[in-house]
Protein backbone atom coordinates (compact mmCIF):
# COMPACT_ATOMS: atom_id res chain seq x y z
CA UNK A 1 0.00 0.00 0.00
CA UNK A 2 1.19 3.24 -1.08
CA UNK A 3 0.47 6.80 0.88
CA UNK A 4 1.19 9.81 -1.28
CA UNK A 5 1.62 13.14 0.92
CA UNK A 6 2.42 16.67 1.36
CA UNK A 7 0.05 18.15 -0.92
CA UNK A 8 -1.54 21.51 -0.48
CA UNK A 9 -2.00 25.20 -1.55
CA UNK A 10 1.11 27.39 -2.22
CA UNK A 11 1.47 30.50 -4.07
CA UNK A 12 3.02 30.86 -7.50
CA UNK A 13 6.76 30.64 -6.77
CA UNK A 14 6.28 28.44 -3.68
CA UNK A 15 7.22 24.99 -3.08
CA UNK A 16 6.17 21.67 -1.73
CA UNK A 17 7.89 18.22 -1.01
CA UNK A 18 5.63 15.17 -1.47
CA UNK A 19 6.03 11.58 0.04
CA UNK A 20 5.86 8.57 -1.14
CA UNK A 21 5.37 5.95 1.80
CA UNK A 22 5.02 2.23 1.11
CA UNK A 23 3.74 -0.01 3.80
CA UNK A 24 5.55 -3.40 3.71
CA UNK A 25 7.51 -2.64 0.77
CA UNK A 26 11.05 -1.28 0.49
CA UNK A 27 11.06 1.19 -2.47
CA UNK A 28 14.87 0.12 -2.79
CA UNK A 29 13.35 -2.10 -5.08
CA UNK A 30 11.36 -0.32 -7.36
CA UNK A 31 11.05 2.03 -9.58
CA UNK A 32 9.37 4.70 -8.09
CA UNK A 33 7.47 7.64 -10.33
CA UNK A 34 5.46 10.66 -10.45
CA UNK A 35 2.46 11.11 -12.61
CA UNK A 36 0.00 13.95 -12.62
CA UNK A 37 -3.57 14.25 -13.65
CA UNK A 38 -6.13 17.66 -13.93
CA UNK A 39 -9.57 17.02 -14.67
CA UNK A 40 -10.00 16.89 -18.39
CA UNK A 41 -6.59 15.74 -19.10
CA UNK A 42 -4.43 12.55 -19.52
CA UNK A 43 -1.99 11.63 -16.82
CA UNK A 44 1.09 13.03 -17.18
CA UNK A 45 4.42 11.96 -16.46
CA UNK A 46 6.28 14.15 -14.19
CA UNK A 47 9.38 12.35 -12.93
CA UNK A 48 11.19 9.09 -12.01
CA UNK A 49 14.12 8.11 -10.53
CA UNK A 50 15.72 4.43 -10.47
CA UNK A 51 16.23 1.71 -7.72
CA UNK A 52 19.56 2.38 -6.73
CA UNK A 53 18.59 6.20 -6.65
CA UNK A 54 21.65 7.41 -9.10
CA UNK A 55 19.44 8.40 -12.06
CA UNK A 56 16.44 10.61 -12.44
CA UNK A 57 14.52 11.64 -15.54
CA UNK A 58 11.90 14.48 -15.42
CA UNK A 59 9.17 16.22 -18.04
CA UNK A 60 10.24 18.98 -20.18
CA UNK A 61 7.62 20.82 -17.93
CA UNK A 62 9.45 20.47 -14.60
CA UNK A 63 12.60 19.96 -15.28
CA UNK A 64 15.03 22.20 -13.67
CA UNK A 65 12.11 22.83 -10.63
CA UNK A 66 11.38 19.42 -9.08
CA UNK A 67 13.76 16.92 -7.98
CA UNK A 68 13.12 13.45 -7.02
CA UNK A 69 14.93 11.45 -4.49
CA UNK A 70 14.95 8.05 -1.90
CA UNK A 71 14.85 9.00 1.69
CA UNK A 72 18.40 7.97 2.84
CA UNK A 73 17.02 7.29 6.56
CA UNK A 74 13.93 5.58 5.51
CA UNK A 75 13.98 3.07 2.75
CA UNK A 76 10.37 2.87 2.00
CA UNK A 77 9.78 6.96 1.22
CA UNK A 78 10.53 8.80 -1.70
CA UNK A 79 10.01 12.51 -2.10
CA UNK A 80 9.48 15.05 -5.06
CA UNK A 81 10.52 18.34 -4.04
CA UNK A 82 9.03 21.29 -5.93
CA UNK A 83 10.27 24.29 -6.50
CA UNK A 84 9.53 27.25 -8.01
CA UNK A 85 5.78 26.55 -8.47
CA UNK A 86 3.31 27.63 -11.32
CA UNK A 87 -0.01 27.27 -11.92
CA UNK A 88 -0.12 25.21 -14.55
CA UNK A 89 1.38 22.32 -12.28
CA UNK A 90 -1.96 22.15 -10.29
CA UNK A 91 -3.16 19.04 -10.71
CA UNK A 92 -3.20 15.61 -8.35
CA UNK A 93 0.13 13.93 -7.67
CA UNK A 94 0.12 10.28 -7.69
CA UNK A 95 3.31 8.17 -7.39
CA UNK A 96 3.45 4.76 -8.93
CA UNK A 97 5.78 2.05 -7.73
CA UNK A 98 6.46 -0.87 -9.79
CA UNK A 99 9.25 -3.41 -11.41
CA UNK A 100 9.46 -2.01 -14.62
CA UNK A 101 13.79 -1.36 -16.09
CA UNK A 102 14.59 2.41 -16.47
CA UNK A 103 14.36 2.45 -20.10
CA UNK A 104 10.67 2.26 -19.20
CA UNK A 105 10.49 4.90 -17.29
CA UNK A 106 7.87 6.88 -19.31
CA UNK A 107 5.87 4.42 -20.07
CA UNK A 108 1.94 4.23 -19.21
CA UNK A 109 1.70 1.97 -15.74
CA UNK A 110 0.41 -1.60 -16.46
CA UNK A 111 -1.54 -3.63 -13.87
CA UNK A 112 0.75 -4.32 -12.51
CA UNK A 113 1.75 -1.29 -10.70
CA UNK A 114 1.19 0.24 -7.25
CA UNK A 115 -0.54 3.47 -7.03
CA UNK A 116 -0.75 5.93 -3.97
CA UNK A 117 -3.95 7.62 -3.37
CA UNK A 118 -2.95 11.05 -5.05
CA UNK A 119 -2.67 14.08 -2.93
CA UNK A 120 -3.71 17.59 -4.67
CA UNK A 121 -1.24 20.41 -5.32
CA UNK A 122 -2.95 23.84 -5.81
CA UNK A 123 -0.60 26.86 -6.97
CA UNK A 124 -2.98 29.94 -6.90
CA UNK A 125 -2.33 33.41 -5.62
Amino acid sequence: QLQASGGGLVQPGGSLRLSCTASGRILTNYLVRWFRQTPGKEREFVAAINRGGGSTDYADSVKGRFTASRDTNARNTAHLQMNSLKPEDTAVYYCVVDRLIWGARRSVPDDHAYWGQGTLVTVSS
